[in-house]
This record gives C-alpha cells, sequence and structure tokens, in this order.
C-alpha cells in the first residue's frame, strides 16, 4: 500500500516537471485546468493524473466528451460522411 505523501506530486513539482513556473501552475489549477486536492495550506496533483496533464492519455471525461461529439457528428451528418467516404 503507498504511502499518502506518495501519491502526489506539489505545485512546484509539478512546476519543475512541466517547466513552468509555479505561479502558472497554481493558476491551472485554480482554474481547474489541472485536477488537484486540497492537502491542507497546499494542494496535491494525483499522480495518476500525471500523464494526463503531460497529454499523453486521456482522462475519462475527455474519452466520454470525444465519444458523445463522434456520436453526435455521425447522427448529424451520417450519409454526408459516407458520400464523402466513397470520394
Amino acid at each position: 500500500m503507498q504511502h499518502e505523501e506518495n501519491k502526489y506530486v506539489t505545485i512546484p513539482e509539478l512546476a519543475k516537471l512541466l517547466g513552468i513556473s509555479r505561479i502558472a501552475v497554481f493558476k491551472k489549477v485554480k482554474k481547474g485546468e489541472i485536477k488537484a486536492i486540497k492537502l491542507g495550506k497546499t494542494y496535491g496533483i494525483p499522480k495518476k493524473n500525471i500523464e494526463v496533464i503531460f497529454g499523453r492519455a486521456l482522462a475519462e471525461d475527455e474519452k466520454k466528451e470525444i465519444e458523445r461529439a463522434v456520436k453526435k457528428t455521425v447522427s448529424e451528418y451520417g450519409q454526408t460522411l459516407k458520400l464523402l467516404g466513397k470520394n
């Protein structure tokens, strides 16, 4: 079992990994662009979200959003897409 402190990275640690300032990371956390939880007086970014932050993986909610967009596009433009595919 992991210790609680090993499940998260801090804002300064993530800033160093991303090569941006701590303030920039903090602003992204406050805007909700980076998911974090309040740990006392600081924030912790779950390590499992690091790949998503780096853009190497999609979060589950992002996958569902893409899936909804594809279904909507196919339902609205399916016939047109079939015709375009024949060219």
